[in-house]
């Protein structure tokens, strides 16, 4: 069965449409499905759709949180609410076109695990879609994992996948880096995107600057994560080894001028390279120290605590997996 995860945020006019169309897509494919809309703090009586939805079809689940989480959060909830063996997330917006699911599973059964979407022709504004590009390119670069659009609604994936990963903060458009880092097969499909009819975007310019922080934090994981001491470690013998040169050239220094007087006597610490010598020596044992803790936070703690909280759901049982209402984060 096919579990469709739909994070929606004051998407109230579009959900209806976007129901009928995912009905229509799975009915013709003939694809057992259940969608599970996420409403994520809505404040326009979205959950009052999601909750008509679901009473007047079974295959529809809702969850609502207290407020606003984030779409990382929405996600997450919504993976662990599913009862099919694929899960694909989709956006609310109608942006994302469900005729496209059939391509996805076709994709996914040559062998794949996560079928990310293409946006091959992008209805976006030029100062969403450049920044966008160029955002790709460096995630591609950083991560080995070359795709068009990383941060595309439309994927795919199986159930094992969502198992493995654990998301929070912006790590949702991350979904295909964390995956292929795990050792699994992704790969991408181009879509159709079509322009927004309702509602407005919900991202802006501080996007891309969170992306960038986010790609950096990734990076990390990916390398670092059960190991962070090869990289602070590494930087904090570094800057350690500096400053130990630094001092060790003003101690022999000092030594030639006062005990051999090769060299006239002169203050040693008026010397420039004195403070430097001792605040990269202080630095890189900083470094060290850290990296040291951050080992022994990865050895003795995991990331148990949920960051949302839900503050109820439609009704269906055996839908949820361990998770109990009004979970706090």
């Amino acid at each position: 069965m096919l579990s469709i995860i739909v994070p929606v945020l004051n998407e109230s006019e579009s959900l209806v449409e976007l129901h009928r169309q995912i009905v229509a897509s799975c009915t013709a494919g003939e694809i057992p499905f259940e969608i599970i809309f996420v409403d994520d703090g809505s404040t326009d009586g979205s959950w009052n759709v999601i909750q008509n939805l679901a009473e007047e079809d079974e295959r529809v689940f809702g969850i609502r949180f207290r407020r606003n989480f984030g779409k990382a959060a929405a996600l997450t909830a919504g993976m662990r609410a599913i009862r099919g063996d694929l899960v694909m997330t989709m956006d609310a917006d109608l942006q994302d076109d469900p005729a496209e699911i059939p391509k996805f599973l076709e994709r996914l059964d040559e062998g794949y695990d996560v079928v990310n979407g293409w946006k091959e022709r992008r209805l976006d504004p030029w100062h969403k879609v450049y920044p966008s590009k160029v955002f790709n390119g460096m995630v591609g670069y950083l991560t080995g994992l070359h795709l068009h659009d990383h941060n595309c609604g439309l994927k795919l994936f199986r159930a094992e996948v969502a198992g493995e990963l654990r998301l929070y903060g912006e790590m949702h458009r991350f979904v295909p880096v964390l995956a292929f880092a795990r050792g699994f097969r992704v790969t991408e499909v181009p879509v159709h995107h079509r322009p927004r009819e309702f509602g407005h975007s919900k991202y802006g310019v501080r996007r891309f600057l969170r992306g960038f922080l986010d790609l950096l934090t990734v990076k990390f994981l990916i390398g670092f994560g059960q190991r962070p001491q090869h990289a602070l470690g590494a930087m904090g013998l570094f800057f350690f080894a500096i400053g130990m040169l630094g001092l060790g050239y003003l101690s022999l220094l000092w030594v030639l001028m006062n005990v051999f007087g090769v060299f006239e006597p002169a203050p040693i610490g008026s010397r420039p390279l004195l403070a430097y010598s001792v605040a990269s020596t202080l630095l890189g044992a900083q470094a060290l120290s850290l990296g040291l803790l951050a080992e022994l936070i990865v050895a003795n703690t995991g990331r148990e605590r949920d960051t949302y909280s839900v503050a109820e759901r439609t009704g269906r049982s055996g839908a949820q997996r361990n998770e109990p209402v009004g979970s706090v984060g």
